[in-house]
């Protein structure tokens, strides 16, 4: 499928691009090359995969949740330059 200039045109101004007259030549070439290769992949016979299928193994990637010990309280304010029982003590910054 090949693209004409004012599609070009028309998907630069779509995505908001200012396209120049060289921009438009070069995309107009690589988007039909592009749309030529999904053109090919619609016949390709995919009748006897499940519609999920995947090229990948899918595998949990997360991590279990491992509690660890959290710093104490006092430890955390002896790093503040003032604090005030339990806080941080700041400059008030909004009057």
């Amino acid at each position: 499928m090949k693209l004409s200039r004012e599609e070009v045109k028309h998907i630069g101004l779509l995505a908001r691009l200012g396209l120049s007259e060289a921009d438009i030549e070069t995309f107009r070439h690589q988007l039909s090359d592009i749309l030529e290769n999904f053109e090919i992949l619609k016949y390709v016979d995919t009748s006897g995969l499940p519609p999920t299928t995947q090229t990948l193994a899918l595998q949990n990637v997360f991590r279990p949740d491992e509690p660890k010990p959290s710093c104490l309280a006092e430890e955390i304010l002896d790093n503040a330059p003032q604090q005030d029982s339990n806080s941080f003590k700041t400059r008030a910054v909004l009057e």
